[in-house]
């Protein structure tokens, strides 16, 4: 074999493990038999009806678009797969608070809130809150960004690319901190953030 194909056959196995290790494009784990589950094992059914993240039974579980839940129970299970959009998370179990800065944070899943019927995740309650601070424009650019350039792309490349071009208006956790703080003084904050807590 020449200098030239071993470079080459190299350069290809290269390209192919960087790719491999781009991380997923969604925000699964591997536990015992299921190698892409949703919610790090919680019910998503639980978060609604409970109001707070509940483990799911590995024994009670459903595998839907390539992903598996798991359940604290048959009736959870049964409305799941009722209407699966209903309970699955917003962006693919990413935090809510990279998206509308078009990034994709890996994150658990007990931190949550659920917003207009749609179920958010965030990576913990200081993210929560900044982005309960204008909620309603992240939603929106979160919205946008998800359907134009995140949904399928593996999270380390898309964090690669917005880490290094950051979008129009990204705000860093201290100005958030900043601005929760200003509102709060000026008894501004939206209800959604107390509800939640600050």
């Amino acid at each position: 074999m020449s200098f030239v194909r071993r470079v080459v056959g190299l350069a290809a196995l290269a390209v192919v493990a960087l790719l491999t290790a781009c991380g997923t494009a969604r925000n699964t784990a591997a536990d015992g038999d299921d190698r892409a589950l949703m919610l790090r094992g919680n019910d998503p059914v639980a978060y609604f009806t409970d109001g707070k993240a509940v483990a799911g039974n590995p024994a009670i579980k459903a595998d839907v678009d390539g992903v598996t839940y798991r359940f604290a129970s048959d009736e959870h299970r049964k409305a799941f797969l009722a209407d699966p959009a209903k309970y699955a998370p917003q962006y693919a179990g990413f935090c809510a608070s990279g998206a509308p800065y078009a990034l994709k944070a890996a994150i658990g899943a007990d931190v949550f809130a659920i917003v207009d019927g749609r179920l958010y995740l965030f990576g913990s309650p200081r993210s929560r809150r900044g982005w309960m601070l204008d909620y309603r424009e992240n939603i929106v650019a979160g919205d946008r960004y998800w359907a134009t350039e995140m949904n399928g792309v593996p999270y380390r490349l898309q964090n690669a690319k917005r880490y290094t071009f950051k979008v129009d208006g990204y705000r860093t956790d201290a100005e958030l901190d900043a601005i929760y703080a200003q509102r709060k003084a000026a008894g501004t904050l939206n209800p959604l953030v107390l509800q939640y807590g600050d």
